[in-house]
């Protein structure tokens, strides 16, 4: 779980960020996880958002992305979502 500081941190790490993945009608699906599990294995955070057309609410959204990708939902915004996964590999983020 994340403390305070850390998502206030990892807030301003994403603000600069262009969302990656969409999220559209079709919500979200077994391939956008294993992708987003990827891209985050190698970013560690990252933007996903969510279309107009998207039937879901957007909180069942980030819930759906954070328990397939095992991630943090650091922040939704709007219509994006803000996640973050450890890296094991590639670690760029020094949490405080």
């Amino acid at each position: 779980m994340l403390t305070g500081k850390q998502k206030r941190f990892l807030r301003s790490e994403a603000h600069h960020l262009k969302p990656i993945f969409q999220v559209g009608k079709e919500g979200v699906n077994d391939n956008m996880i294993k992708q987003i599990g990827e891209a985050l294995e190698k970013r560690e955070i990252l933007k996903v958002s969510i279309l107009q057309n998207c039937m879901e609410d957007k909180d069942i959204v980030a819930e759906q992305l954070s328990e397939g990708t095992e991630s943090e939902i650091v922040q939704i915004i709007g219509n994006n979502i803000v996640l973050y996964k450890e890296s094991t590999e590639h670690k760029h983020l020094q949490l405080p």
